[in-house]
């Protein structure tokens, strides 16, 4: 049974059981602040399990995108290296909330592996949970028992909670699970080793493929267990594992999800893939694997970056990257031209990957070519580095390389083999572990459970018509980042707008009996809109008066009612090609990230600017729909964002022809906004622009500073008539002054050259220079390379004291170096102490600056004793 076909036996054998088929969630995740990427099918049901929210449907089935490089659920460097272990993988799923439990779903389990998919009954072994004592929890007797009517009793494996209790993190959901394992070896093996002894014991041919979680609690800050609102049942089967069982291959890597890919990389790299543990081999399944990962973020909206989700995504890349430059010989980029196998393997199923494709081919085409490069850089440092003959590679070297240049450490070390050289790996993995340790520290959150005040079944958001409300607080936690301490609280209904949709969470204060405590920030967790405060209120129970920040709020709806003026502009002036990718909204200015395959040019940019502000100046209406169906809406015309999951109830807001599913806060009509100015245009990504724009009050400001500026330059020019030609000819006046003035400096360098060379000391063998010149850096270094043509061999340090700033420039010819055994770059570096500074280069040239003009003396005094030394 090929993958296209085995899923959707999945999916008809559960919509059979009235299991309603939904779609997979985006594989990045926006309004969870504990995760990054969705890495369980559970997470989007998350506010489900938890009671924030009311379940449409009892019953789902579904196939999850997930990603798991990071936190607890970290696969990252099991990928490649054995057969099983992904980034991205699907998880099917299906899930009841309140509905069924143990005694239907394991029955269901057995029929769909046994007989809808016809799996070896014998080969299957099922683990339950033993209990555990710390915790204060039985053996799993329910789900024993119902295994026991379907399978011996020999096959029923009892574990603790390491296999057996599924946790999504140090807190949230839980519960005891029941794993099936299936046994994929030859007859020849099973009837030496008894596949029961194997079963987690990471054989990479007795694996789990499908655990039945039973979400019975919640796990607390302190570690306790608190019974959730209702039992619900969440099933995961890693798709590729499922694939492997039966299309009865050895490998996830050998089944038609990966087959298309290894194929096209083969032709590639003109290598054959022998599925075996050599590098060679690992460097096929980390590319494979890794594409998918990259693609499918992208996809949904994340770039590489350099900074959270996007940073992640980057790693990824680079690691697939590094395998392709050192096991595979590629030195051009590569891994952009596996998207379209990709498209064969899962396009059917996840749509967005054709629909995206172009974008996602150039942002990894582009992170290739740049990364490339940096690997280039890195090979020249580590070539220089050796060049000093150390006896061994440095562990902080080696982790420079691995922390600036994106080097993984067995890269470093093959370089290193092939000058018989070792690696300091005590302190490469002290510094790596260093590093760790401050990653940790920078993003650890330690947040307290819930108190709860008061039962409310929903929080009412009341922000869109209102800036002002009396309100509860239902609950509360404290929470510390970096030593700070804050608290974070709910109300019963707020008219605060939670982060989320690219525009800032509101500002503002709640009042008490005359006290105001400041709300710091607003942000949406899962269903949850969660206010942060520096201070809680001395008493929580009574009524509070909330009050949003209006200036910052009206800002800001001016700003996220520009984007969308912005976005319709683009689409009208550069084609409609273009998509949003991505936008801030705050009260200061906007920013607007959009698909684009090249430069917008100045012209196209003022048109952009002067259709946006003819769409304020013609003070469109407010048409807002909000709670209409998506099909509704889509049907409208309302422009969706890729990466976003959406409800079957939206919001619509149109201005004229802009018309956009948003749940921001926007202007009653487009005149409010004042006018729109664009501030800048770049590059995000390969076939991304942004565009960051300000309205209101701070475009008025600006261009009345630009008319204050041009005024003032007119005063200064005499109040010409003509400022720009006034201007120009400044500026070639300038540039004629600035010719003389070179012409000067190459007379006074020749005329220094000669005196120079006049006093260069014979050594015997080579010549040495050692002087102060009143010279600056510029003119220092072509000094020192006209004296270096007028000897055969020369030892020259220049020193300066130039505008105050002390430098050292220390030049050897080649030979001379060499014959000596001098590095030019460690000299330097020894000297630079005296004027209190730092510098380096290469064998035979270096410089350094200081700070201390004072220690020039005793530099020449050094370098002096050196030479005679």
């Amino acid at each position: 049974m090929n993958s296209k076909d085995l899923r959707s036996a999945f999916f008809s054998f559960f919509q059979d059981k009235n299991h309603e088929l939904v779609d997979s969630a985006p594989i990045v995740i926006k309004d969870d602040p504990t995760l990054m990427f969705t890495n369980a099918g559970m997470n989007q049901f998350k506010d489900l399990f938890l009671g924030n929210k009311e379940a449409k449907y009892s019953r789902v089935v579904d196939s999850q995108k997930c990603l798991r490089v990071s936190g607890k659920h970290n696969d990252l460097e099991e990928v490649g290296v054995d057969t099983y272990h992904h980034t991205m993988f699907e998880m099917l799923g299906n899930w009841s909330f309140g509905d069924f439990f143990k005694e239907e779903m394991i029955p269901w389990s057995w029929e769909f592996l046994t007989e809808r998919l016809k799996l070896s009954k014998d080969r299957l072994y099922v683990t339950i949970f033993e209990g555990d004592k710390e915790d204060k929890l039985e053996e799993d007797q329910e789900a024993y028992a119902a295994w026991a009517k379907i399978i011996d009793k020999n096959r029923i494996i009892k574990a603790g909670k390491k296999d057996n209790f599924w946790e999504m993190g140090e807190t949230g959901p839980c519960g005891p699970c029941s794993e099936i394992h299936v046994d994929l070896r030859s007859e020849e093996e099973r009837s030496k080793v008894d596949g029961k002894t194997l079963v987690n014991q990471d054989h990479p041919e007795v694996i789990e493929i499908w655990n039945l979680v039973f979400m019975e609690f919640n796990r607390l800050k302190d570690k306790s267990l608190k019974s959730l609102p209702a039992k619900h049942v969440d099933t995961g089967m890693g798709f590729e594992r499922l694939c492997m069982a039966v299309q009865n291959k050895k490998s996830n890597y050998d089944t038609d999800l990966f087959s298309p890919l290894l194929n096209a990389l083969e032709n590639l790299a003109s290598i054959k893939y022998t599925a075996t543990d050599s590098k060679k081999d690992i460097a096929f399944r980390v590319i494979v694997d890794h594409v998918r990962a990259v693609a499918f973020s992208i996809a949904d909206g994340q770039l590489p970056s350099n900074t959270g989700a996007g940073y992640v995504i980057r790693r990824i890349l680079r690691r697939a990257i590094r395998y392709g430059y050192s096991f595979l010989n590629f030195r051009e980029a590569f891994i952009y031209k596996l998207v379209d196998p990709l498209i064969v393997s899962l396009g059917d199923h996840f749509s967005e990957l054709e629909e995206q494709k172009e974008i996602i081919q150039k942002v990894i085409q582009e992170e290739e070519n740049s990364f490339l490069k940096t690997l280039d850089k890195g090979i020249q440092l580590f070539e220089s580095y050796v060049e000093n003959k150390p006896e061994k590679i440095d562990g902080e070297f080696a982790f420079e390389l691995y922390d600036t240049f994106g080097f993984p450490i067995d890269l470093t070390q093959l370089l290193a083999q092939e000058k018989d050289l070792q690696i300091d790996m005590d302190g490469f993995n002290q510094s790596l572990s260093k590093q760790k340790d401050r990653s940790r520290a920078a993003s650890k959150m330690d947040t307290g459970d819930w108190v709860v005040l008061k039962e409310d079944e929903k929080e009412e958001f009341v922000g869109y018509d209102r800036t002002e409300a009396k309100i509860r607080v239902t609950k509360y936690r404290e929470v510390e980042q970096k030593g700070k301490k804050q608290y974070q609280l709910v109300f019963n209904l707020t008219p605060f707008y939670p982060e989320g949709g690219g525009q800032v969470g509101d500002q503002g204060y709640v009042e008490h009996n005359g006290s105001k405590y400041a709300v710091l920030d607003t942000k949406k967790e899962n269903n949850l809109i969660i206010h942060f405060l520096d201070k809680l209120p001395e008493n929580l129970e009574g009524d509070f008066q909330a009050f949003v920040n209006v200036t910052k709020r009206r800002s800001t709806m001016g700003n996220h009612s520009a984007t969308h003026l912005l976005h319709q502009a683009l689409r009208e002036v550069l084609g409609e090609h273009v998509e949003q990718k991505g936008s801030l909204v705050s009260p200061d200015y906007l920013r607007f990230d959009f698909s684009h395959y090249q430069k917008v040019e100045t012209e196209q940019l003022k048109a952009i600017e002067k259709r946006i502000n003819q769409l304020v100046l013609e003070n469109l209406p407010l048409e807002e729909k909000r709670n209409l169906p998506i099909d509704e809406a889509k049907q409208m015309g309302a422009m969706a964002l890729f990466g976003e999951k959406y409800g079957d109830i939206v919001r619509v807001i149109q201005f004229g022809d802009s018309i956009e599913l948003c749940g921001g806060t926007h202007v009653n009509a487009t005149g409010q906004v004042g006018m729109v100015k664009i501030s800048s245009e770049s590059a995000v990504a390969a076939g991304i622009r942004r565009i960051e724009a300000i309205s209101g009050v701070k475009a008025i400001e600006f261009i009345s500073k630009q008319n204050d500026l041009l005024n003032e330059i007119k005063e200064i020019l005499k109040q010409p008539k003509d400022v720009l030609g006034a201007v120009n000819s400044l500026v070639q006046e300038q540039k004629k002054l600035q010719k003389e003035i070179e012409g000067f400096k190459r007379k006074e360098i020749q005329a220094l050259k000669e005196h120079l060379i006049n006093k260069a000391i014979d050594k015997g063998g080579f010549q040495t220079l050692i002087e102060e010149v009143d010279l600056d850096a510029a003119s220092i270094k072509d000094l020192a390379f006209q004296l270096k043509a007028s000897f055969t061999n020369l030892f020259l340090l220049l020193v300066t004291k130039k505008d105050n700033k002390p430098s050292i420039t220390i030049l050897i010819s080649e030979a001379l170096a060499k014959e000596k055994n001098w590095n030019a770059g460690n000299m330097v570096r020894d000297l630079a102490k005296h004027i209190k500074g730092g510098g380096g280069g290469q064998l035979f040239f270096a410089t350094a600056g200081g700070k201390d003009t004072n220690g020039i003396a005793k530099v020449l005094e050094e370098a002096d004793k050196f030479i005679k030394s």
